[in-house]
């Protein structure tokens, strides 16, 4: 009987202990921490899709008609200005320029034969004026022949790049026929676009800022090695998308950059009086972001927020929370809508101390 009494007892006290510890755990996991958004002057670096292109780059076409002589450089050859890319058959050319000259020479002594003339009173001086003109008109016709036979040479403009050469040897070109293209890649232009808001911050704060250098990270996820740096803002908005393009010029020592890549700026973005809360608080679903906010009856209720920038930890909100809001920090994924919870406050700017020291 008494080892009934004994077993009794002992299963008593279990069931005791297991409650008591079921209570202290279920007490436990109803303690959160909850904060503030907290009202700062920041920066943040943001990037902006940019469409890469060469500090110059130009089409190379035909000036004149004729068949493509000579091809005297090779694609993605890099070349000097002056240099000769390609020959157009000259001949019909060369023989203009030859009938010019002989044009000029036989006006030539026909005002030399008119001047003797004139001087001897034979024949008036309005001769000797009409061979002079004939003569000038003959010089013309062997400048322009000059002209026509210098445009079958055709020569680089500048130093560059030679892009694809789509014509081959023998070729019949028409005037105005695309050869090729030249690109100086010493230097690159990034274009990106630039939203109202953050252009006129941008404005109103470049003056404070140490610098306007931004950086360039490329397809591969690479960031390229020189910064660039902010030189022109376009005249105009565009009306439909309400953004202005920006214009940064990167250094190409290594001729990395290539016209026609893509990459991404990334420009440090000044904010004043910028609502921010810990990632950490945060939840998503379907690509939005939430976060749980705090009733003065301790009851928690979700809340869509829309997020405009990033710092490490933190989150620079846009719109849906006030800075009076308290929000939920810890427990986000134990909660669930209109909970009443038990909570412990922490002052916001604490809060950013510790993830701070954190992530140091």
């Amino acid at each position: 009987m008494k080892r009934i009494v004994v077993l009794t007892g002992l299963c008593a006290l279990l069931y005791l202990t297991s409650c008591t510890t079921k209570k202290e755990e279920k007490e436990e996991e109803e303690k959160f921490t909850v904060t503030n958004p907290v009202k700062i002057d920041t920066s943040f670096t943001k990037e902006y899709v940019s469409q890469i292109k060469s500090v110059r780059n130009i089409e190379i076409r035909a000036q004149e008609k004729g068949f493509l002589q000579n091809i005297y450089v090779d694609e993605g050859q890099f070349v000097k200005a002056g240099q000769i890319l390609f020959r157009i058959m000259p001949k019909m050319y060369e023989a203009e320029l030859l009938k010019a000259q002989a044009e000029q020479k036989s006006a030539e002594i026909e005002l030399l034969n008119a001047k003797t003339l004139a001087d001897k009173n034979i024949v008036s001086k309005n001769e000797q004026a009409v061979a002079q003109a004939k003569l000038q008109a003959a010089k013309a016709e062997v400048a322009l022949a000059k002209l026509h036979l210098s445009f079958t040479e055709i020569r680089a403009p500048f130093d560059g790049t030679i892009d694809r050469i789509p014509l081959k040897l023998g070729s019949l070109i028409d005037e105005g026929e695309l050869l090729t293209s030249l690109s100086d890649n010493s230097q690159m232009f990034a274009y990106f676009n630039v939203s109202e808001p953050e252009y006129l911050q941008y404005q109103t704060d470049v003056k404070d800022r140490a610098e306007s250098k931004v950086n360039l990270v490329l397809a591969n996820g690479d960031t390229f090695k020189y910064k660039g740096n902010v030189e022109v803002i376009e005249s105009e908005f565009n009306n439909e998308t309400g953004n202005i393009a920006f214009r940064a010029r990167f250094p190409n020592t290594g001729k990395l950059l290539r016209n026609g890549e893509t990459g991404q700026v990334q420009m440090l973005v000044p904010l004043k009086n910028a609502i921010v809360i810990p990632q950490k608080a945060t939840y998503e679903i379907q690509d939005k972001k939430y976060v749980f906010v705090v009733d003065k009856n301790n009851k928690v209720n979700s809340k869509e927020i829309h997020i405009t920038g990033e710092i490490p930890d933190l989150y620079v909100v846009s719109s849906g929370l006030a800075e009076n809001d308290k929000i939920l920090l810890e427990g986000v994924q134990k909660v669930k809508e209109d909970d009443k919870i038990h909570f412990a406050y922490i002052a916001p700017q604490k809060v950013i101390n510790n993830l701070r020291l954190k992530a140091e």
